[in-house]
């Protein structure tokens, strides 16, 4: 059972690399159905799109907007319902209040016209104060939660 085992030892330059596999040597090569999609481009947002940059200038502004009784802005409060901004540049703007007595229920609407009325790009502002469905605590954004110690 001793069998002596040797190793036998060759000496070379260099090795060539091994042929590098390609799937049409095996398949024959598909339709490819993400051709068409790889191609087109996504469709330009107007400025006045959500995510267009006249859209975004007007949620910046009312992110600037606070709510006098609680630290956080009316935006991510979700006191806002809808911004639309119509093909003449002007915004409207559907919103709430915390509650209908409100103490800021007869400036605050104002002070969202005069605040997107400033936006660069924006001819005028109108604000519809609405409210149904009423706002609740649901409505507000993650950032809001947090600032408010509710997460």
């Amino acid at each position: 059972m001793n069998e002596e085992r040797r190793i036998e030892i060759e000496e070379v330059d260099g090795v060539a690399p091994p042929p590098k596999a390609r799937v049409s040597d095996v398949f024959e090569r598909k339709r490819d159905y993400l051709e068409g999609f790889l191609k087109a481009t996504p469709p330009e947002s107007g400025a006045e799109a959500p995510g267009g940059d006249l859209y975004e200038a007007v949620i910046e502004a009312l992110k600037d907007i606070y709510d006098p009784e609680i630290p956080v802005n009316i935006y991510d409060l979700g006191l806002i319902y809808d911004v639309a901004i119509t093909p003449e540049r002007h915004a409207k703007i559907k919103m709430t209040l915390t509650t209908p007595h409100c103490p800021v229920a007869e400036s605050m609407p104002g002070e969202v016209e005069l605040r997107v009325g400033s936006v660069p790009g924006i001819g005028d502002a109108e604000v519809e104060l609405v409210w149904d469905p009423p706002w609740d605590p649901a409505k507000m954004s993650d950032e809001a939660r947090l600032e408010l110690g509710m997460l």
